[in-house]
């Protein structure tokens, strides 16, 4: 288990910026302390790299990023094509959206989980990040302590960090199927109390899943010991082990369950996401909320309410299944491809993997050094791991199913040739 904090950061820059009477124009403008804490997104350097490739005529195939390429559903496209010609959503709306949205979002989680959940529980937001945003403003304060699993979604840490909070990485290796355990959060909390847990489940970068017995555990040791549960549900619906996912809110009421409509609804550009809140936060997350986006775009908001169309729903399941697809793709070909320590996904559509013995056969130190020479080669984009592992990432890959099951087959194929 490792931490990090803000006293982490190195301030000499902000310091000499700010010390003395008064400062000199060579340091302005000077970055805060803070923002040093935020690491780059190496996933989008490689998009980018990806874009100049496909300027100028290579053929890529871009598994580095979680965007499902079918995108929206065709009657939210249809919807959204009336709010833009009628004008409709094109003001502000209430601070946690509008009342429509919302009470489908209700109705969904009544379908899905037999929860029945008050829309003015439900925030919509500026997609899941905002929501992030929201929730660890309204929960945590300057010093707190929040566990997360290592690997996981590096955002989480440093939206985190960013805050003043911190970071209580807890080691989950597949031993513990990439996902936080009692054990893991007790011996966390007894060097110093918690204040919150970060779940995800499907996770990224390992779509691992926390069943219902254990994430039942999970949730009784937090609210018995204080901690505040934060569950990450934007994959729910992406899985392949006959289950949507586990609701957090179906354990504990005053879990707050965050999710989205990029992932299963192919929404990413929309920019939506949600997050339920136990009754004591509504007001506070609302302050929050207004000061920083007042609201989540409008016209998306409007055009969302039909991702709850029954047809809808049936496109994102057959997106699931070419996803499911391209899953089975890149598990027949783990051992030809020389991938190490893995757990088969359970949602989610990533595969993640430890990459020692290509990296030895190659002769080269990095993960990321692989990757670059695979989509030089093959206009393969794959991410490194170190997003999401500061500890084992230079040495893993994480390859997103989101391109489908056909463009997923024709890359490791590629991926093959090129390893000889």
């Amino acid at each position: 288990m490792t931490s990090s904090t803000p006293a982490e950061a190195d301030p000499t820059t902000r310091a000499s910026a700010v010390s003395g009477p008064a400062a000199s124009a060579e340091t302005i403008p000077a970055a805060s302390a803070r923002s040093g804490l935020v690491k780059p997104f190496a996933a989008m350097g490689i998009v980018a790299t990806v874009g100049q490739m496909q300027r100028a005529g290579r053929d890529t195939i871009a598994m580095c990023l979680g965007e499902p390429t079918q995108g929206a559903p065709s009657p939210v496209l249809a919807r959204a094509a009336e709010v833009m010609s009628d004008g409709t959503g094109l003001g502000y709306s209430p601070i946690f959206g509008i009342p429509e949205l919302r009470e489908a979002i209700a109705s969904h989680y009544r379908d899905w989980y037999g929860l029945d959940i008050a829309p003015d529980r439900i925030a919509v937001t500026t997609g899941s990040s905002g929501a992030f945003q929201t929730t660890f403003l309204t929960c945590f304060d300057v010093g707190d302590r929040v566990a997360l699993a290592r690997p996981g979604y590096g955002a989480y840490k440093n939206i985190l960090a960013a805050l003043g909070c911190e970071v209580v990485e807890l080691d989950c290796g597949a031993d513990e199927g990439f996902q936080p355990t009692v054990d893991l959060l007790a011996a966390a909390h007894a060097k110093a109390p918690l204040k919150g847990l970060m779940l995800a489940s499907p996770a990224n970068p390992t779509g691992t899943m926390i069943g219902p017995e254990a994430l039942g555990r999970i949730v009784d040791w937090c609210r018995a010991n204080g901690v505040q549960v934060i569950s990450d549900e934007i994959y729910h619906g992406i899985s392949y082990i006959g289950t949507r996912g586990e609701c957090a809110l179906a354990h504990d009421d005053s879990a707050v369950v965050i999710s989205s409509f990029s992932k299963y609804w192919g929404m990413t550009g929309w920019r939506l996401g949600w997050a339920i809140l136990p009754e004591a936060l509504v007001a506070p997350a609302q302050n929050v909320t207004g000061n920083l986006s007042l609201c989540a775009p409008v016209p998306a908001q409007y055009a969302a309410v039909a991702a709850f169309t029954d047809e809808s729903y049936a496109e994102c399941e057959a997106a699931v299944a070419s996803f499911a697809g391209a899953r089975e793709h890149v598990l027949g070909a783990a051992a030809d491809l020389g991938f190490g320590e893995m757990a088969p996904p359970d949602g989610a559509f990533y595969m993640y993997a430890r990459v020692d013995d290509i990296l030895d056969r190659a002769g080269i130190a990095t993960a990321g050094q692989w990757c670059e020479q695979v989509l030089e080669a093959t206009g393969v984009a794959l991410a490194p791991g170190d997003d999401f592992d500061s500890v084992d990432g230079p040495r893993s890959v994480r390859l997103s199913l989101a391109v489908g099951a056909d463009r997923t087959a024709e890359a490791i194929d590629r991926i093959l040739d090129f390893m000889g």
